[in-house]
């Protein structure tokens, strides 16, 4: 009998046999509350989330100090994602995650911040490597090889980063779409 044994002489061995129950019993508790799965191979893609763009971009429009403009962009172009983030200086920024017709993501940060505070929150230290001109209005490139891709402008009245690992055409259409958009009503 173990409780015989002197101390000891307890093992490892003796430890794994006593826990096998207590595990067995918690995957049991698990399994049958649903709170774990098994999948052999990863998980299986399922349907992207979705969020209404416009209930979100009404309200940020109502309650930001500065101008909201809601792109409208091209059929199958899916918003995903939303929130508000917190821009160092003091300075906030409205981001909506969006996923391409490819399945790339995309998120449009809108703000008050300047351009330095704003491009080392999403992307960290980057360097601008070029600049892209989309309808009337230029576009700062800022990323490298191997680098989160941004696409930041100044709109006089807030700041837009595009930001993500869509393609250049697909972050030229995005920028296009947030140029044609006016502000939407405070």
């Amino acid at each position: 009998m173990a409780s015989d044994k002197p101390r000891i002489f307890h093992s490892s061995r003796d430890m794994a046999l006593s826990l096998i129950p207590l595990v067995l019993l918690c995957l049991a508790i698990a399994g049958i509350a649903s709170q774990c799965s098994f999948s052999p191979g990863g998980p299986k893609p399922g349907p992207v989330p979705t969020i209404d763009v416009d209930a979100v971009s009404q309200v940020d429009a109502r309650e930001l100090g500065f101008p909201i403009r809601k792109p409208v962009l091209p059929d199958g172009w899916q918003p995903n994602s939303a929130e508000r983030v917190q821009v160092p200086g003091g300075s906030v920024s409205s981001r909506i995650g969006y996923v391409s017709p490819n399945g790339r993501y995309v998120e449009i940060h809108q703000s008050n911040a300047s351009e330095d505070a704003l491009v080392r929150k999403v992307v960290g230290e980057s360097t601008a490597v070029g600049t892209e001109t989309i309808g009337t209005r230029k576009w700062v490139v800022y990323g490298g090889e191997g680098e989160k891709r941004a696409w930041f402008a100044n709109f006089g009245d807030a700041s837009i980063l595009i930001a993500g690992g869509a393609t250049a055409a697909e972050f030229a259409e995005v920028a296009q779409a947030i140029g044609d958009a006016t502000p939407l009503p405070r």
